[in-house]
């Protein structure tokens, strides 16, 4: 993608007609990622398939219902990635919201629910305070990867980050060599390492940069 087709892009919030395309980009980025695989996947293709299908709708919609951030990256009207930050304003892991978990117990199973749980309640326990985000969900579209995009789409969120008065950063957990090496490339460090369930990775994390002329 050249220059000019990156500077057409856009980063603005989802609306409720973006959801359906967003949980679309959100599914094929996430089919073969580890930590899903680990947590949804039995024996059988078609059932994970569902249950992935299942967790990101309904991971999706509560974030929505939630007034938590869902950055969009547009190319004109096209939505074509999108990141999803949960602030610990909302209860997260084993705090969750009893109508959340039986959504997702209908959806992905016991297991599957606990082990979502487990993933939030893991990274919480390591971010530096109560006033970090977590950086939930970040994809882009099967056919705009490798095009510069990924950067584009890290720092509208690490963009937004700064503009929080009340949040003092955000971490997501990394399983994928690729993926850190995008992140770390915007400022984000290592907290160390961190394994859930089966999967090992490292939990990163963006401190908010001060705005010196306001100190």
């Amino acid at each position: 993608m050249d220059n000019e087709t990156l500077e057409d892009c856009r980063a603005v919030y989802l609306t409720a007609e973006d959801l359906r395309i967003a949980a679309s980009i959100l599914y094929n980025a996430y089919h073969d990622d580890p930590f899903f695989v680990d947590s949804l996947f039995t024996s059988d293709k078609a059932a994970y398939e569902q249950k992935l299908r299942a967790a990101i709708r309904e991971e999706l919609n509560t974030l929505w219902q939630q007034k938590q951030a869902l950055i969009g990256l547009f190319d004109h009207e096209r939505l074509v990635g999108l990141a999803c930050v949960v602030t610990q304003e909302v209860p997260l892991g084993e705090g969750r919201y009893w109508h959340w978990r039986l959504k997702m117990l209908l959806g992905t199973g016991w297991q599957s629910t606990q082990a979502l749980m487990k993933k939030e309640s893991s990274i919480v326990e390591l971010l530096p305070s109560k006033h970090c985000g977590i950086l939930q969900f970040i994809a882009l579209a099967p056919n705009e990867q490798h095009k510069g995009l990924g950067h584009k789409l890290v720092q509208a969120v690490v963009s937004w980050c700064d503009e929080q008065p009340d949040l003092d950063g955000i971490g997501v957990f990394v399983a994928q060599e690729s993926h850190l090496q995008l992140f770390t490339q915007h400022d984000f460090v290592s907290l160390g390492d961190l394994t859930i369930g089966s999967v090992h990775g490292q939990l990163l994390f963006y401190s908010v940069q001060q705005d010196d002329s306001l100190l």
